[in-house]
C-alpha cells in the first residue's frame, strides 16, 4: 500500500505495515545530490517515529540503485559545502532511533550511492547487481566508501576495490562479505518482505531499534572518527591537486582525462 507520495521519494507499506520502503528517484539514474539527501532525510525522520516499524528498506527507483553521487557538486565551486552536507547526511542515516535500515540493490549502485547502502544496517542485493566505488577513474576517492567498506571486507580487499575501481557483482559481494541478503531479481520487495517476515517478524519493534543502536558501534567509529579526517584529506589536500579537478571536468566534458601526475 502507497501510504505517502513527496518530491522524489515514495513511500510504501508493505504486508503487515512493519516493513516500510521508501523508494528514490528520479529514474535512472536515482542520483544522490543535496535535493535527495533533504527529502531522504525527512523521510527517515517521519519513519523514525512510526514505533511499529520492525524494517526500513530504501531502494531506488526503476531499475537501478543509484550512478552515484551528483558530479557537477563535486566541482570546486561546490564540493566544499556539498562533500560535508553529503557526511553529515549518512551520520543521521546512523544515529536516527530508527528500526534495522536495508538497503535493496538492484542494476547499479556505485560511488555515492553504494556509499549509502554501506550506510545501511543490511546490504540486500539482485545476483546480477553492481556494486562499487569507482570515484578513482575521476582522479578523487571516496571517503565514506574508504571508511565504511572496511566494516564489511577485510581492509587489504576493500583497499584494493577502491584503488583499483571495480565493480562486484551482487553474488560476488555475498561471497566477498559486502552483501548479507541475495534478493530475487523478479520480485524484489517481495524477497525483502519474505526476509523480514522471516527473520523479523516475531521480534519486538523496540528490541529491533535498541539492537540496531547496540550494533553500530562500528560504524559510529568509522563516521565520527574516521570520516572526518577523510573529509579534511579529500577537500585540502586531493582537491589541491590538478589531477582531482581535471578528473571531474573530464567526465563532465564527457571526455578522456589527460592526467598530469600531479
Amino acid at each position: 500500500m502507497v501510504i505517502e507520495t513527496a518530491t522524489r521519494i515514495q513511500s510504501t507499506l508493505l504486508a503487515d505495515g512493519s516493513v516500510l520502503v521508501l523508494e528514490f528517484g528520479p529514474v535512472p539514474a536515482n542520483i544522490i545530490d543535496r535535493e535527495l539527501m533533504g527529502v531522504l532525510s525527512s523521510a527517515l525522520e517521519n519513519a523514525a517515529s512510526q514505533s511499529n516499524l520492525k524494517l526500513v528498506v530504501l531502494k531506488g527507483a526503476g531499475q537501478h540503485f543509484s550512478y552515484g553521487a551528483s558530479v557537477p557538486e563535486h566541482t570546486p565551486e561546490q564540493v566544499g559545502s556539498m562533500l560535508p552536507e553529503f557526511h553529515a547526511f549518512l551520520r543521521k542515516m546512523h544515529s536516527l532511533p530508527l528500526p534495522p535500515l536495508m538497503a535493496a540493490v538492484q542494476g547499479r549502485c556505485l560511488g555515492g550511492g553504494f556509499e549509502v547502502a554501506l550506510g545501511c544496517d543490511l546490504l540486500a542485493a539482485t545476483a546480477d547487481a553492481q556494486l562499487g566505488c569507482p570515484e578513482i577513474h575521476l582522479g578523487v576517492f571516496p571517503p565514506a566508501g574508504s571508511a565504511l567498506l572496511p566494516l564489511r571486507v577485510a581492509a587489504g580487499r576493500a583497499c584494493a576495490l577502491l584503488l583499483a575501481g571495480n565493480t562486484v557483482s551482487g553474488e560476488e559481494g555475498k561471497q566477498m562479505g559486502i552483501v548479507d541478503v541475495v534478493l530475487e531479481a523478479k520480485d524484489l520487495l517481495g524477497s525483502v518482505d519474505s526476509w523480514a517476515q522471516k527473520n523479523l517478524g516475531k521480534h519486538s519493534a523496540a528490541a529491533l531499534r535498541q539492537g540496531r543502536k547496540a550494533a553500530r558501534w562500528p560504524w559510529h567509529r568509522a563516521l565520527h572518527e574516521v570520516l572526518p579526517q577523510l573529509e579534511q584529506q579529500y577537500l585540502e589536500e586531493l582537491m589541491a591537486t590538478e589531477d582531482a579537478v581535471e578528473g571531474i571536468q573530464a567526465f563532465l566534458d564527457k571526455r578522456k582525462p589527460e592526467w598530469k601526475h600531479q
